[in-house]
C-alpha cells in the first residue's frame, strides 16, 4: 500500500540502480524485491501474464494501495492460477476486496485463509452497536505537506510528526517521495498544523525518522530510524527500523542511541509510553512474534537500563501485522491491526486493562477505520480529542478527531452478592459500579435476593464492589464482551472479618468487636500509657491491612465515684485513644470514640462496694467495635 506504514516495516534501500521500463523480468523481479512498486507495476504490465508476474503485479498494486487494479489483477491470477497459490494471496486479495467493499467477495477468500466462516457485512452491523465511540474526523492541514502521519503530544500545546515535507531529501523508491524526517508545530485554534520547524540533524538524518514520544517532562525522546546497517540477504539489501533514545541537554537534542534490544537482524519501531512513564511498548518483527510484526513491552529500570522485552500475547497480537500501540492515560491499550476483524488494511482497536492483562481488542468502528490503513491513534480520554494517521486518500495524512459515546451500547450486568464461605445470600449490601477511571457510576443497595443489576456499555472496562458491616470489601473487573454481556456471572463473594481476622469476635449482641489485651490507665488519668501504646498498635495493623475498615473507641468504666465525673473520664480515655490511633496513620474519618461511664457493665456490679476488685476489674476496660 502507498503508506509509510509499509516504509517501517521493512525498508529497502535501493543504491545506483537504474532500469529500463522495457527491461528483462530479471531485473523488474529485482525492482520488485527492492520495494519499487510504481516502476515494478508499470513494466510488469508489459510483460506476458505468468504466475509470477500477476503476483508480482497485483502484490505492487496491493502495496501502494492501488485497491482497483489489485483487484482486477488478483481476480486474474485466481482464475488463471488459483489452485497453486499460497495462502497468504488469499489473505491480500481479500484486504483488496474488503478495501473496496465488496464483503461478500472479500468473505470467500479469508474464510479459506483463516478457516473458518466469516461474515463482514453482518461484523459490521454488529460493531454499529457495539463500538463505544463515534468519531468526527478533520483533516490536519499544513502547507507544503506531501505526507504527514504520526503525531504525538509534546507537552501543553506542541506536536510531533513525521513527514515527507524536505524536498532536498532523495526521493524513496516505494512510494517516490521524499524520506521521513521529524518536525514540531503547534495545533492551531482550527485543528492546523502552525509554526512547523524540522528537528536538529542530531535527530533527523539522511536516513528516516518517524514516530517520536517525548517523556511529559520534555527532556527525553524515542523514536524510529532506518538503521543505516543493512541486513545481507541472498538476493537483496533489507535496511531495518530501530528505536533510538535522545536527551535534551541545554536546548539541543543529544546522546542519540539505540535501544539495546534493537538490532540489525529484525525492526523495532513505534515507541510508546505508559503514563507513569516505566514501560515501553513498541512493535517487532523479531523472532518471537507470531508471525509479523507483534506488540511488546519492556520495562524502563530506574537505572536507566532496560529488561526484557515481553510480546504481550495471542489476545493482542496475530500472524499478522499488529503495529502503532498508544497507552492512554486509562491504561487502554490503542493499536491497529490487519489480523483482527476489521475492515480493510490497518483497524485501530482499543483493549481494556482487566486485572494487570489485556482483554480481547475492540474494532473502533467505521466512523475512524476506512478500507485502507487507519494508524497511529493517540488520544487525550478525559477531553475526548485526539489523532489519527490514514492513507485513505491515497497519501498518508494526520485526522483530528472528537468522539462522543455511541448511544446504540446501552446494557446491563448483573449478579448477586453472598457470604464466601456459608454462601448465604447478602441482603443490605452496597454494590458500586464504577467506570474506567474510577468514577461512580450508581450504587445499588441490594434487597432480599441480594441481587444487583446496572446498565452498562459493551467493549468497556468496569468495576462493581460490594461493601457490607462487618464484611472485607470485594473489587471485581470486569470488561464487556461485543454483545454487551460480562464474560461470566459477577457474584460478589464478601468475606467475613471474623472469619479471617482471630482477634474480630462476635458479642453476644451479634456485634462485631476487635479483642485486644486489656488497656490500662494511670488513676484518674487518661492519657496513653506505654504498655496501652503496645496493645494498640495491633489495632494499628489491622485497619492498615483493611482500608475500609471503621471503628467505634468506646471507654467503660467500673460503678466507683461519681456518675457524671466516671462519664467525663470514659470520654477523655476514649478521645485519647483516638488521637494515639489517628498519630498512628489512621484515617480520622474511620473512626469514633464514645464514653459510656459506668453505664454498660458485664455483669451485676452496679454499685460500690457490692463485689470484689476482679469483679469490678471486668468493667473497667477499652472495647473496639467495628462499625463497617
Amino acid at each position: 500500500m502507498k503508506t509509510n506504514t509499509y516504509i517501517l516495516a521493512s525498508l529497502l534501500l535501493v543504491s545506483g540502480v537504474t532500469l529500463a521500463q522495457k527491461g528483462d523480468l530479471k531485473r523488474v523481479d529485482k525492482l520488485f524485491e527492492m520495494r519499487a512498486y510504481n516502476q515494478a507495476a508499470e513494466i510488469y504490465e508489459t510483460k506476458e501474464r505468468t504466475q509470477q508476474v500477476l503476483q508480482n503485479l497485483a502484490d505492487s498494486y496491493y502495496y501502494n494501495a492501488n485497491l482497483q487494479k489489485a483487484v482486477k489483477t488478483y481476480r486474474e491470477l485466481f482464475v488463471a492460477y488459483g489452485d497453486s497459490l499460497d495462502l497468504d494471496y488469499y489473505f491480500r486479495y481479500g484486504q483488496a476486496l474488503k478495501g473496496i467493499q465488496n464483503y461478500d467477495e472479500a468473505d470467500k477468500y479469508l474464510k479459506t485463509y483463516y478457516n473458518k466462516d466469516l461474515n463482514t457485512a453482518a461484523f459490521i452491523e454488529k460493531n454499529t452497536k457495539t463500538t463505544p465511540h463515534n468519531f468526527s474526523l478533520k483533516q490536519v492541514e499544513t502547507e507544503n505537506s506531501y505526507s504527514d502521519f504520526g503525531l504525538s503530544f509534546y507537552g501543553d500545546d506542541k506536536v510531533a510528526f513525521a513527514s515527507t515535507r524536505n524536498t532536498e531529501s532523495p526521493n524513496y523508491v516505494w512510494n517516490d517521495l521524499p524520506y521521513l524526517d521529524l518536525y514540531l508545530a503547534t495545533i492551531s485554534n482550527n485543528g492546523n498544523l502552525e509554526n512547523v520547524v524540522p528537528f536538529s540533524d542530531a535527530i533527523n538524518t539522511d536516513s528516516h525518522e518517524s514516530n517520536a514520544v517525548i517523556t511529559k517532562d520534555g527532556k527525553t525522546m524515542y523514536f524510529n530510524r532506518t538503521n543505516s546497517n543493512r541486513k545481507k540477504g541472498d538476493e537483496d539489501k533489507i535496511a531495518h527500523v530501530k528505536i533510538y533514545k535522545a536527551e535534551l541537554v541545554d536546548g539541543n537534542w543529544t546522546n542519540v542511541t539505540a535501544l539495546p534490544f534493537t538490532s540489525n537482524s529484525y525492526s523495532t519501531e513505534h515507541p510508546a509510553l505508559s503514563k507513569d512513564e516505566k514501560t515501553l511498548y513498541f512493535a517487532s518483527d523479531m523472532p518471537s512474534t507470531y508471525g509479523s510484526f507483534d506488540i511488546y513491552k519492556v520495562a524502563i529500570n530506574e537505572d536507566g537500563t532496560y529488561g526484557e522485552p515481553e510480546n504481550l500475547g495471542a489476545t493482542i497480537n496475530t500472524k499478522q501485522r499488529e503495529q502503532f500501540p498508544f497507552i492512554s492515560d486509562y491504561d487502554v491499550l490503542y493499536f491497529s491491526s490487519i489480523g483482527h476483524e476489521g475492515f480493510g488494511g490497518l483497524d485501530v482497536f482499543r483493549s481494556n486493562t482487566v486485572n494487570a492483562t489485556f482483554d480481547a481488542p475492540v474494532n473502533l468502528g467505521s466512523t475512524i477505520n476506512s478500507g485502507l490503513d487507519d494508524f497511529a491513534y493517540v488520544i487525550k480520554e478525559k477531553d475526548n480529542k485526539g489523532f489519527v494517521s490514514s492513507n485513505r486518500s491515497g497519501f498518508d495524512r494526520m485526522l483530528a478527531f472528537t468522539r462522543e459515546e455511541n448511544i446504540l451500547t446501552k446494557y446491563q450486568v448483573e449478579g448477586v452478592v453472598q457470604d464466601k464461605n456459608s454462601k448465604e445470600l447478602l441482603a443490605g449490601a452496597l454494590v458500586t459500579l464504577f467506570d474506567e477511571a474510577g468514577n461512580v457510576i450508581q450504587d445499588s443497595l441490594i434487597g432480599e435476593k441480594a441481587g444487583y443489576l446496572f446498565k452498562i456499555e459493551p467493549n468497556k472496562k468496569y468495576k462493581v464492589r460490594g461493601t457490607l458491616k462487618a464484611y472485607i470489601p470485594q473489587d471485581v473487573e470486569f470488561s464487556t464482551d461485543s454483545e454487551g454481556k460480562v464474560q461470566h456471572n459477577i457474584y460478589l463473594s464478601l468475606e467475613s472479618f471474623s472469619d479471617v481476622e482471630a482477634r474480630v469476635k462476635k458479642d453476644e449482641k451479634g456485634e462485631l468487636k476487635v479483642e485486644l489485651d486489656k488497656i490500662y490507665f494511670d488513676f484518674d488519668a487518661s492519657k496513653i500509657r506505654t504498655d496501652a501504646a503496645t496493645t494498640l498498635n495491633v489495632l494499628v495493623d489491622l485497619m492498615k491491612k483493611y482500608p475500609s475498615m471503621e471503628i467505634e473507641v468506646s471507654a467503660h468504666t467500673d460503678a466507683h465515684g461519681n456518675d457524671q465525673y466516671n462519664l467525663e473520664l470514659s470520654n477523655r480515655r476514649a478521645a485519647s485513644t483516638l488521637e494515639y490511633l489517628v498519630n498512628k496513620g489512621i484515617d480520622r474519618t474511620r473512626l469514633k470514640s464514645i464514653g459510656y461511664g459506668e453505664m454498660q457493665p458485664l455483669n451485676n456490679c452496679t454499685e460500690p462496694n457490692m463485689c470484689t476488685d476482679e469483679e469490678y476489674d471486668v468493667n473497667r476496660r477499652c472495647e473496639f467495635k467495628i462499625l463497617n
